[in-house]
């Protein structure tokens, strides 16, 4: 059964990120717990990790500083839909955000998009609004099956040339 959601989260960000992932929406994990890609078997800490060579974050305040100290900013394309638990296709009525505040308030490179909902969203939604073209990624989700830990990190490692200085 689909349920309204509204977007929980602030968006992780701060004046010297350099790159912004967009995900659709927070799983209900992720809203559980208070913070992005939460659900244990999501490989985006994971795959973030394995680029930067570093221990995988636990817990909200590590995945926080890692994500800021690596000049990532974080948020979702939606501010609001309906969406039967964490199914990206079940979304109706969906309510973009506006990422308007991150792009004026950070010296963002590229933006990037966590799955091909999150990129069709985002080239529907957000894209004429604010000017800037996504790229996009593939989802982390463990629904993601089809790619492998190897071949996700491989397609993240796109982010890395707009995080060199």
């Amino acid at each position: 059964m689909p349920e309204k959601v509204v977007h929980p989260l602030a968006p992780v960000w701060d004046r010297r990120s350099a790159v912004l992932i967009l995900g659709t929406m927070p799983s209900p994990r992720s809203r559980e717990e208070g913070f992005y890609y939460a659900h244990p078997q999501n490989r985006f800490w994971p795959v973030l990790a394995a680029l930067f060579g570093e221990p995988v974050p636990a817990g909200t305040e590590a995945r926080r500083r890692f994500a800021i100290s690596h000049r990532i900013a974080l948020w979702d394309v939606l501010q609001s839909c309906e969406i039967t638990g964490a199914s990206d296709s079940s979304i109706r009525n969906p309510r973009p955000n506006d990422i308007r505040p991150i792009l004026d308030g950070a010296p963002i490179r590229a933006v990037f998009t966590a799955g091909g909902t999150a990129f069709r969203l985002y080239r529907r939604h957000i894209e004429p609004a604010c000017g800037v073209r996504a790229l996009p990624l593939p989802s982390t989700s463990a629904a993601n099956c089809r790619t492998g830990m190897d071949a996700l990190t491989a397609a993240y490692s796109a982010i890395l040339p707009y995080l060199a200085d």
